[in-house]
């Protein structure tokens, strides 16, 4: 077996706990939150897309920008009044991929095409992080290199 075959093996059962950013460090909304508030998380992280947690912090979905524009999208203009009036939970996407901690980096790679963040979740569904695609394509890279 050659080396390149040994490192490419080595990369893809590698276990993807060093890539995860942890939950402390990661802007989140709650399942309550206007979308109003949900807004202003996004806008002043500067992210496209955060997680959506319970009060137990278990993952339930994610809110994007284009989610909540598109709950105050009108006829003719954006129904800004609105909101106030619209939780999360009514805007967010529940259809979201989850991995566990002890996950491969094959398993996060393939995940990540679609994705441009993965929720990590123990054993117990908790939020512990998330891995994004930036850094699963650090890794590649370095590799390569």
């Amino acid at each position: 077996m050659t080396l390149n075959v040994l490192k490419n093996r080595q990369l893809m059962t590698k276990e993807i706990n060093d890539l995860i950013v942890s939950h402390e460090k990661v802007a989140h909304v709650q399942l309550e939150n206007r979308l109003d508030h949900a807004l202003l998380v996004l806008i002043k992280s500067g992210y496209t897309a955060v997680p959506v947690l319970d009060r137990d912090y278990r993952v339930k979905g994610q809110i994007s920008k284009t989610e909540i524009l598109d709950s105050i999208l009108g006829l003719e203009q954006l129904e800004m009044e609105r909101l106030h009036d619209i939780t999360v939970e009514t805007a967010m996407n529940k259809n979201i991929p989850r991995l566990r901690t002890d996950a491969t980096f094959q398993k996060a790679l393939t995940t990540s095409i679609n994705h441009p963040f993965i929720c990590i979740v123990d054993d117990d569904d908790a939020f512990v992080g998330i891995l994004t695609r930036r850094s699963i394509l650090a890794l590649v890279h370095r590799y390569l290199q």
